[in-house]
Order: structure tokens, then sequence, then C-alpha cells
């Protein structure tokens, strides 16, 4: 009998559209011949399944089962294709654990924690060899003395970002100092973004982003992209934008680069006690070679184009299989 999947998509933020397309690409491959898929969208008013005429089905929210007019679909896996909230903030992970449902991503706390890029670098620091970028994190009841520490304790320029959020949605990169107050509030008016905001010291360097994963046999790091952008930095228009932005997959590294990177990638999946697929951001920085943190995304983006099935095609495998790979290391977890 074939293992029934939800496929879970939509979200409270502004990533939903982002969200949809995901799950729309996996939906297109994922094993119907080993699996009954049923795409479920959340909303903040709705979770439903609508079915091939149109007609909307809520879903049970007591057990998430969803009762269609001739069966109830009791589902043995949660496929979460949700970006932002509640997919990648833990919400979601939280309420599955409680009724007992298996999903495939990182589990409520270690996805509540990466979601607070504060946090997350809080917990990378004593990784050898990995470098983090000099950083204040700042509140509203805090604001005013944080903003005065930045500007003595942090060279220009520096990227303005929510501590909490993804896409690079409320970022920006500020070179002169008259323009830190208005892309603080920028950071602070982001929805669902946190009430927190984080300012980095900008790394020169070239971008990269590196998918891993577990499988049967382990950890498998995906080859790595590299990203090379005409906008000032890899912000919402150049990811979503076509034509912005180069990406080049497997990047080009030297050996020992590589050899590096997947080390360092491993560590920190290690550290943050990480589960299913995560994909891992780095700056190289060009002086001294050094990689440098830049954040975790634990719901990766899935549409054709996005990184990792370009990894997954350059690792020599077909999104097929891969998504088989994940689905069944997550049904097989304890």
């Amino acid at each position: 009998m074939n293992a029934k999947i939800a496929l879970i998509t939509g979200g409270f933020t502004g990533e939903v559209e982002v969200s949809l397309k995901s799950a729309a690409f996996v939906m297109q491959k994922l094993d119907t011949n080993r699996y009954d898929v049923y795409k479920i969208i959340l909303t903040q008013k709705s979770w439903y399944y609508e079915d091939n005429a149109g007609v909307k089905h809520e879903i049970d929210r007591k057990d998430f089962t969803l009762p269609l007019k001739d069966k109830l679909v009791k589902f043995d896996l949660a496929f979460i294709m949700v970006h932002g909230s509640p997919g990648e903030d833990g919400r979601l992970q939280g309420y599955l654990d409680m009724i007992g449902l298996k999903y495939t991503s990182c589990d409520t706390l270690t996805s509540a924690l990466t979601m607070n890029k504060d946090y997350t670098k809080s917990l990378l620091g004593g990784i050898d060899g990995l470098h983090l970028a000099k950083a204040i994190c700042l509140s509203s009841a805090d604001r005013s003395v944080k903003e005065e520490e930045v500007k003595q304790k942090l060279k220009l320029p520096y990227f303005v970002k929510p501590n909490g959020g993804g896409s690079s949605i409320g970022m920006t990169k500020v070179k002169q100092i008259d323009e830190l107050s208005t892309a603080i509030d920028k950071a602070f008016n982001t929805e669902n973004a946190s009430k927190q905001v984080l300012i980095e010291e900008f790394v020169s360097g070239r971008e990269f982003s590196i998918g891993i994963y577990r499988n049967k046999h382990g950890l498998f790091v995906l080859p790595a992209t590299e990203v090379v952008t005409t906008r000032e930095f890899f912000d919402f228009e150049a990811k979503y934008i076509p034509g912005l932005t180069n990406e080049i997959t497997p990047a080009d590294l030297t050996e020992a680069q590589k050899e590096r990177i997947e080390r360092l990638v491993k560590a920190v999946y290690m550290q943050l006690n990480c589960r299913g697929l995560v994909r891992i951001d780095f700056f190289l920085e060009k002086e001294t070679d050094h990689f440098y943190f830049i954040e975790i995304n634990t719901i990766p983006g899935q549409t054709e184009t996005s990184f990792i099935p370009q990894q997954v095609r350059a690792a020599g495998m077909n999104e097929t299989e891969f998504y088989s790979e994940l689905i069944e290391e997550a049904l097989a977890s304890a």
C-alpha cells in the first residue's frame, strides 16, 4: 500500500507565493507509484485540500486527517514545503509533534532556533575554521542604545536585516551611516519577521549556497552553487526575477576548498541538530580565503531553478529519487 503524503504549502508570510511554486514543482516530481500525495494549503483562515473538481476540503486539525466524500485520509508523513511561518519557525513542527505525525524537516526546536539568525550564530561560534561576521542584534526597546553601539563597534558597510524571516525580505546594505536608521525601520516593519533586527559587518567575497541532507548512508553534501548577482547583494528580486543572477553549479572551487566547505557544512548540520534537508549559505572572503557563515535555510526552495534541484542534478541524481530519499528517511525516523 502506498504511503499517504501530505505536501504542505502556503503559509502566513510574504513568502507564500514561493512556497506554492516550490510545492507545485515537488508535486510534479514525487513518485506517484510509491506515494499517494495530497497538496494541503495553509492560510491564516483555512487548512484545505482542493480536489480535481475545484472543491475545497478542510483538514480536521484535531489529528490532521482529511475527510473526503468517500474516505478519511490518514497521512503517514508531512512533506513540509512552507517557507517562512509556520513552516520554518517550528510552529508547524510543534503541532505535528503533538499529534504524532512524522515530517520531512528539522524538528521543532532546531526550526525555531535557526529562524533566529542571532541565536544561530551564537551556537556556531566554536566550530573550527568557521568564521562569523561581527554583528549586533537590537530590539525596539534598546534600539537607541544599540544603534550607537553599531556606529562605534562595526565598520561600514553593514547588512541590516530582520533577525527572523527569509528570502532577504526587509534586508538593506548600508553604505553611509545616515542610511542606518531607515534600514532599521525597514527591517522592523517586515511582516512576521520577528521584533529584532540584526546588523552585520559586510564581508567582501564570493557567495555560495550548499545543500546537505541525511540518507540511509549518512550525511550527504550536495555540490555547491556560486551566486553572482548584478544587484547590490542577493536580495529578494535577485532570488526570484530571472536574469538578475548567474548561478554556477557546481561552483568553481579548489579541491581543498571543497573539502573544507564539506567539513564545515557537516559540522553546522550536527551542531544545530538538523534533520532532513537544509541549505547553508557562505561567503568566501577574498583576502583571507576564510568561509563566513551567512545563514541556514531549513525549508529550501524547490522550484525548477532553485539551488537544491540544481545541486541534485549536478550530483547525478534526479529530483524524483532525491525526494524519495527524503521521504524514506523521514518515514524510518523514530
